[in-house]
């Protein structure tokens, strides 16, 4: 039984409940255990995921952002997914569910577990990433 770390960005609160909905729902169908931190944004999330490498099996780091008026949706965006990717890159089994969507009816299309189910899908990516680790450790 693998222990699970769900690193969330609560910016949007009724998004990421679908989405934890989602990835918690999947960790538990598959017989693992879990635990959520929060972090203020998506830019955050590898960071909480690089301070508790060495305590969890794997990672879904969760979260949305939704594109605004400014250059600020590029960038939190594209550093959150290098930072998880680089993280990736150095062993660690990450699903990545954060959400980059043009508005909130795509994003609530995405996060919820009825529809995408996007935070499941993260959760299965981790899962399947640890799967792999364990296979080539």
């Amino acid at each position: 039984m693998a222990n699970i770390l769900i690193v969330e960005a609560r910016f949007y609160d009724h998004l990421n409940d679908l989405l934890l909905d989602g990835a918690r729902a999947a960790i538990e169908a598959a017989g693992h255990t879990h635990e959520t931190v929060t972090v203020p944004g998506a830019l955050e999330v590898p960071g909480a995921i690089a301070l508790a490498a060495e305590q969890y099996d794997a990672f879904v780091a969760l979260g949305v952002v939704i594109r605004g008026e400014t250059y600020h949706f590029e960038i939190v965006a594209g550093e959150s997914a290098r930072g998880i990717m680089a993280l990736t890159m150095d062993g660690l089994a990450i699903g990545n569910g954060i959400l980059t969507t043009e508005d909130e009816a795509q994003a609530l299309t995405r996060a919820r577990p009825t529809e995408k189910d996007k935070g499941g899908d993260a959760a299965k990516a981790a899962l399947a990433m640890l799967a792999l680790k364990d296979r080539f450790g």
